[in-house]
């Protein structure tokens, strides 16, 4: 059973950054991805990136503010998040590695799941 850790959430103006890490117990070789999840809404793929980060996908409301990194040889996911804005307000969930080994935004594509970093946006 792999294990995912987050660390890096908080509170943040609009406008301020923050860098979500994420770390596996095991070594994966495929895809990995950051959800995030307002209340009363369905959990949302927000960026995903391949084994070898040749490859990235992100939600429309996030291109060009956030980016998606991973460090193999320390088992850990990065998410960059830069210009927040209040509507980024959620839990945000790191999931590896993908059933497929290839990028997906799809919930449904991971079987590993941390236990989420709350990050928190005030205008």
């Amino acid at each position: 059973q792999v294990q995912l850790v987050e660390s890096g959430g908080g509170s943040v103006q609009a406008g301020g950054s923050l860098r979500l890490s994420c770390v596996a117990s095991q070594r994966g070789t495929g895809a990995g991805a950051w959800f995030r999840q307002a209340p009363g809404k369905d959990r949302e793929g927000v960026a995903t990136i391949s084994y070898h980060s040749d490859k990235t996908i992100y939600t429309d409301s996030v291109t060009g503010r956030f980016t998606i990194s991973r460090d193999n040889a320390k088992n850990t996911l990065f998410l960059e998040m830069n210009s927040l804005k209040p509507e980024d307000t959620g839990m945000y969930y790191c999931a590896a590695w993908s059933r497929t080994g290839k990028v997906s935004l799809a919930p449904d594509g991971y079987e590993h799941w941390g236990q989420g970093t709350q990050v928190t946006v005030s205008s």
